[in-house]
């Protein structure tokens, strides 16, 4: 795993790099929009990996509330914390899109409320895993996570279903999308997918060697003779 990891590495910097030089020269530029539509293929990718990193937390977080397995528990922390950096990278691209277009940077329409609220309901889950002391947290976290999981699909679907500023889905729904513009948002989607899993594959591992210490500590403090503090 060790051999692998900068080898992983490698390839996903020359993948991203590929996936940036379709962004910004590879792809056609759009008719209507100009230059500032090349910000989708870093706003549709990151809303998507986003949206797979949170499914990953929502799975990890039942098993643990099923099983109480440390590995699951570790996973749903990872994949929320790099979920949350995707998430927010929607948050910030797409109003960068709707001031030159919609000539607002900001709407409270239905799909850009929900994941405003999608992405503060995993800060808030992010939060209580750093600031609470308590030996339930991750039982709570894994609560918290089930409950959030159920605002992905609403954030989805809610441009389906509702009347929205957002634009239509690029795939189904009555969208559509040139097949190579298509090719450019699905060659980042890839590189940011492998990105992100290169990110929350290092983060595991610091997380695992961290708690492995603080049990060491928690063993070693347990085994110290109390005679030996006088």
């Amino acid at each position: 795993m060790n051999k692998a990891f900068p080898i992983f590495g490698v390839l996903t910097a020359i993948l991203l790099s590929y996936a940036l030089y379709m962004a910004l020269v590879g792809a056609p530029t759009e008719q209507t929009m100009g230059d500032v539509q090349r910000i989708f293929y870093y706003h549709v990718p990151s809303a998507w990996t986003a949206f797979i990193l949170f499914t990953i937390n929502f799975v990890a977080s039942i098993v643990y509330l099923a099983r109480r397995n440390p590995k699951a528990d570790m996973v749903a922390l990872v994949s929320a914390e790099v979920g949350v950096v995707f998430c927010t990278i929607v948050l910030v691209t797409g109003p960068i899109w709707a001031r030159p277009v919609w000539g607002i940077w900001w709407t409270w329409d239905m799909r850009l409320t929900s994941t405003l609220v999608l992405w503060l309901i995993y800060l808030s889950y992010l939060m209580l895993r750093r600031y609470s002391a308590s030996g339930q947290t991750p039982l709570l976290a894994a609560a918290l996570a089930v409950l959030g999981a159920l605002c992905v699909p609403f954030v989805y679907f809610s441009i389906w279903f509702f009347r929205t500023q957002h634009p239509q889905p690029v795939m189904g729904g009555g969208g559509s999308i040139d097949p190579r513009m298509l090719h450019v948002l699905l060659i980042n989607w890839l590189a940011f997918s492998c990105f992100a899993f290169l990110v929350c594959w290092s983060r595991y591992r610091l997380e695992k060697i961290q708690r492995d210490v603080e049990e060491a500590q928690a063993m070693e403090s347990l085994m110290e003779d109390p005679g030996s503090r006088r």
